[in-house]
């Protein structure tokens, strides 16, 4: 079993690149303006951004690849060429790519380059591996269709290529991510790093049968039903386009246009390890920075373990998928890695995320001597709620009970006063920063502290306030 195997974490922006790298992670992965399978959701819209982020990570003794996985249609391949010359003088650790003209083109005018190639390129069998080390890649990032089984013996075949492999995060229901249903209902193709995640989107299903019934009431009837073979034709409707019914065939392993559940490979860290895996990778460039603190945490604390030589306990493993639990998921399988879980890999029942947890607020300034922090807001939160602050030092549990906007009474910043204080009992998200006073002193590493508390459902104001006695209740 090797020591350098490393936890690579995605980085949709300089802000989640800093807090995957404070809790954990060994190297971040990191989207390019235009070329990245991630353009919508990357936040690197300029070189000067890519190359801020490079020299940070560089500094933190970690690494740092360049995401660049289209596959080019011709009036990219010149702009390619041009904006990988800037992307080479970044000096990062690799490019992952997908396309073989351009990683052709690019070993022929950049051979320095270090290359990783990209899972999109459907990396299934050992002879492609083998084909894909003679030509100068220093690593494949496996499809995510692969037993480790079939691992293994990649490696065993092409032991002289490093391997990486998806461990945690959302799963194309596309074969390798190649997915024409974002450009066939919204016209954004998902290999130019468009796609609109149509498949996440809610559909209702209706029989053809009900037509009649339709017609007259100006709606079909559910159909809900364990799995029975059906009979007749069937129609989805997107709840975005009222009237407009797409045909789809389903069988006894599902309906193949929904989204999977999430990956996460937690019980077979230790078998891709033995298998040959040394870089494990998260997905999730468009999640938020809670995610990436969280995620990259509960898996350094894994691999952590396993780097010894010994195995996940129970207790390690629970307190580990506690952790995950916490963040935005739809469920979790281990992916293809013991095998096809078939219909189990679809989340039917529900279609919101499942998740113990919410993204309270983020830290973005601490007064030491006066222990106020300055938080800025993701989800609402209310005096009374019972909150758990997270540092990579630190975590703790303590109570809301006195806010304020503008500043604190115990800390005025500079540019305010003490008649613009106003105090608050519910902290809404997506507003103005809001101040607490914390129980305890907070530890080096409070730069990158975040609040989360326990999912809730949304209750109104009225509810949640007794008139009374002026004490929140939930």
């Amino acid at each position: 079993m090797t020591a350098d195997f490393e936890l690579l974490m995605p980085g949709g922006s300089f802000e989640k690149v800093r807090y995957a790298l404070a809790y954990g992670a060994d190297a971040v992965y990191v989207g390019v303006p235009r070329y990245s399978l991630r353009a919508r959701e990357n936040e690197f819209f300029d070189i000067d951004l890519v190359q801020e982020t490079v020299n940070y990570v560089h500094k933190q003794g970690k690494k740092v690849y360049l995401t660049c996985n289209i596959y080019a249609h011709n009036n990219k391949i010149k702009g390619f060429m041009e904006a990988m010359k800037e992307m080479m003088d970044c000096k990062p650790d690799a490019f992952i790519m997908t396309d073989p003209g351009l990683i052709a083109e690019t070993k022929e005018h950049f051979p320095e380059a270090v290359i990783h190639l990209s899972t999109q390129a459907n990396n299934t069998n050992w002879a492609q591996v083998k084909f894909w080390k003679n030509y100068g890649v220093q690593r494949v990032i496996l499809a995510r269709e692969l037993t480790v089984q079939e691992i293994k013996e990649i490696h065993e075949q092409v032991p002289d290529i490093e391997l990486e492999a998806f461990v945690h995060g959302s799963i194309c229901m596309a074969y390798s991510g190649r997915c024409l249903l974002s450009n066939y209902l919204s016209y954004r193709d998902a290999n130019q790093g468009t796609c609109s995640h149509s498949c996440r989107w809610g559909f209702k299903v209706y029989a053809n049968d009900d037509r009649e019934r339709y017609d007259s009431q100006g709606h079909f009837d559910d159909v809900v039903t364990n799995y029975v073979p059906l009979e007749g034709d069937f129609y989805l409707e997107e709840k975005e386009r009222k009237g407009e019914f797409m045909s789809i065939d389903e069988d006894e392993y599902g309906t193949y246009i929904m989204n999977s559940k999430d990956l996460c490979a937690v019980d077979y860290l230790k078998d891709l390890i033995d298998a040959g895996v040394i870089s494990f990778k998260v997905e999730g460039r468009n999640k938020t920075e809670y995610y990436a603190s969280i995620v990259a945490r509960a898996y350094r604390k894994a691999l952590d373990k396993l780097k010894t030589g010994a195995n996940l306990t129970e207790a390690d493993r629970r307190e580990i998928l506690d952790e995950l639990s916490s963040t935005a998921n739809r469920g979790f399988i281990p992916g293809f890695y013991a095998r096809n879980a078939k219909a189990k890999a679809q989340e039917l029942e529900k279609d919101t995320c499942i998740q113990t947890h919410l993204y309270g607020a983020k830290l973005v300034n601490y007064d030491p001597k006066s222990q106020v922090a300055e938080l800025e807001i993701k989800n609402r939160m209310d005096k009374g709620d019972i909150l758990t602050f997270i540092s990579p030092n630190q975590q703790f549990d303590f109570s809301l009970e006195e806010a304020y906007y503008k500043a604190h009474p115990d800390y005025i910043p500079e540019d305010k006063n003490a008649n613009q204080i106003k105090a608050t009992e519910h902290l809404h998200g997506g507003g103005e920063n809001a101040f607490i006073k914390m129980p305890v002193a907070l530890k080096d590493g409070y730069e990158h502290g975040i609040i989360r508390m326990v999912y809730k459902e949304a209750i109104s104001l009225k509810q949640r306030t007794d008139s009374s006695s002026n004490v929140i209740s939930v």
